[in-house]
């Protein structure tokens, strides 16, 4: 029933994003037509675990970005994180994420850096840990995954440019015994490549 329903609810934004893009695309004028952006990020994760417990992990993420009308783009993002052992247990974590949605980019008049802020909707995936469920425990699981946030790029030159930060709330339902839900703050530095 729970599968059924985020299945259902991650087919609903897909269709909205889908809207979106057709509409924006649409109403675009030539000069309009924006670049692709591939940013690699390191990702250090602070998150919560049951009993309240901190939980840090290290990680990286690919982002594309395609810009359709102004400031409004697509983003896919995948992202790695991993901890060597989750609190009073001998267990690690692995979790994938793969996620898209809008973006908007602000650019100043200036045009030294580059704002944007972001609503990402998609998967999770918990791996090489422990996952309870009704049946018993499970070294692995995924569920519904929720990224808003945003950040700062910084340009180099007209093909490359720095991520000076990013932050993220970043929302799991995966199996915990209690809410199955997992609140996580996920920050980020990287290089930022425009490939047109």
């Amino acid at each position: 029933m729970m599968t059924t329903m985020r299945t259902k609810a991650l087919h609903a934004a897909v269709c909205i994003i889908l809207i979106f893009a057709a509409r924006a695309g649409a109403q675009m004028e030539p000069q309009a037509r924006g670049s692709m952006e591939v940013a690699v990020t390191y990702n250090p994760t602070l998150a919560n675990t049951v009993g309240g417990y901190g939980l840090s992990m290290q990680g990286a993420s690919v982002q594309v970005r395609g810009q359709f009308f102004r400031g409004w783009g697509l983003v896919a993002d995948v992202s790695g994180l991993h901890a060597n052992m989750l609190p009073h247990s001998m267990a690690g974590l692995d979790l994938v994420t793969a996620d898209f949605g809008p973006q908007y980019t602000w650019l100043p008049v200036h045009r030294r850096l580059a704002l944007f802020g972001q609503f990402l909707v998609g998967e999770a995936f918990g791996m090489n840990s422990i996952f309870p469920s009704t049946g018993g425990v499970s070294s692995s699981a995924n569920g519904l995954a929720l990224q808003v946030g945003g950040g700062m790029n910084l340009p180099l030159s007209s093909h490359i440019g720095v991520r000076a930060f990013e932050a993220d709330w970043l929302r799991t339902a995966l199996p915990n015994s209690t809410t199955n839900v997992q609140n996580n703050l996920r920050l980020g530095v990287g290089i930022v490549f425009r490939l047109r």
